[in-house]
């Protein structure tokens, strides 16, 4: 009987550990402000693609007809898509409407989400790629910022090049950008959070 109380302590210590690993793990989630910002609606997102080969930019002589000469998402990236999608409807966050770049992989990246029918916004367009219409780009993007109203968020996929004027942030592959459709100084957006690809 002495020989099995060690044995049956470590048990009971190994599956507490494991439930509180596990409670940290899903409350930091829980926790993150970001989310509940998003149930409240009325909010936009910005959304860098998913995971592409990496680089910057596209291949010389791409064409915006043709994926196959532009920069896509990797078996990781599409199924970081699926993920996102998951993910906030998992979290109950009402979507009003999702925009896109023309850019192959940020339609694709807005397709595999499927939160709603996709509109293709030019205003969204790779600022990398056009980097000499990039003040007309940004002004076009807050403009469609803050007339959103509602109801449900806004979502936008887009590229890194495009959010870093409006927020001051250059996001990660897959990464969301909360912010109020509002203006602030020096023509930025205010940010409310951040969501990490994976989060």
């Amino acid at each position: 009987m002495r020989e099995d109380v060690p044995v049956t302590m470590h048990k009971v210590i190994a599956g507490a550990v494991f439930a509180c690993a596990l409670a940290m793990t899903t409350g930091s989630a829980a926790d993150d402000p970001a989310w509940p910002a998003l149930r409240d609606g009325a909010r936009v997102v910005l959304l860098r693609h998913a995971a592409t080969s990496g680089g910057a930019g596209d291949p010389e002589g791409f064409r915006l007809e043709d994926c196959a000469t532009q920069r896509n998402l990797t078996e990781k990236g599409r199924a970081d898509a699926k993920a996102i999608g998951e993910r906030i409807r998992a979290q109950k966050v009402p979507v009003g409407k999702v925009l896109s770049s023309q850019w192959c992989r940020c339609r694709d990246t807005a397709a595999l989400m499927a939160l709603g029918p996709v509109e293709v916004a030019e205003t969204f367009n790779n600022a990398y790629t056009l980097g000499g219409r990039r003040d007309e780009l940004s002004k076009g993007a807050r403009a469609v910022i803050a007339g959103w109203k509602g109801p449900g968020i806004l979502m936008v996929v887009t590229h890194g090049a495009n959010i870093l004027p409006l927020t001051g942030f250059q996001p990660a592959e897959g990464e969301m950008v909360i912010v109020e459709p509002e203006a602030i100084a020096d023509g930025k957006v205010r940010v409310i959070g951040r969501i990490p690809a994976g989060s």
